[in-house]
């Protein structure tokens, strides 16, 4: 049986794990409207599910890719195991978030009738529109970047906040996805 000690030591230990999760939506939701702007030109919309300026899908998989390549980051080994690591990285990352996309689409078709990402139906290498090796590949190159680069920008960042800051950043971040949320659920039930 957990003592209010320890409930407090673990709810110390999951809050930057919060801040990560919105750092990540955040970074999700710039990167696709970079996309969409810069890259497609096919003008500015709001790409993600909710109303605001976040991907809950790439917060998703940035802590499925800390859950599953977290400690591989960090792991010594022989010249050998240090070059493959990326490459294992690499594919691993892949896989991992081409499965929450697939896992995404299916969820949200089922509770809100579409998905509201492209589909890829015009990409070589699909499986329903729903996925597609390109975006996939992008996925990958984005998860080593993310371990190598982002999560321990991130991790620096979210360390140098007191004990105090840390509970207010995560208060407000919880409250405005709950608001969010039942926002958009509100919205959709009246359509």
């Amino acid at each position: 049986m957990l003592t209010c000690t320890d409930r407090l030591q673990r709810g110390q230990r999951i809050k930057p794990y919060v801040l990560y999760f919105m750092l990540y939506a955040v970074f999700g939701w710039c990167y696709e409207v970079f996309l969409e702007v810069v890259i497609y030109h096919w003008g500015f919309s709001n790409r993600g599910v909710l109303f605001g300026p976040y991907c809950p899908i790439y917060g998703v998989g940035a802590m499925l890719f800390l859950a599953c390549f977290g400690r591989l980051i960090h792991m010594r080994g022989s010249r050998i195991f240090q070059l493959c690591k990326p490459v294992v990285i690499f594919l691993g990352t892949m896989a991992v978030a081409t499965a929450v996309e697939l896992a995404a689409t299916y969820l949200l078709e089922w509770t809100i009738g579409s998905w509201p990402w492209q589909t890829y139906a015009d990409y070589a290498y699909n499986f329903q529109a729903r996925i597609a090796l390109s975006p996939s590949v992008r996925f990958g190159i984005g998860g080593v970047l993310f371990l190598y680069i982002m999560q321990p920008f991130f991790a620096w960042l979210v360390g140098r906040l007191s004990p105090k800051a840390l509970n207010i950043w995560v208060a407000v971040a919880v409250a405005a996805v709950c608001v969010d949320i039942a926002a958009t659920v509100l919205v959709h039930c009246m359509r």
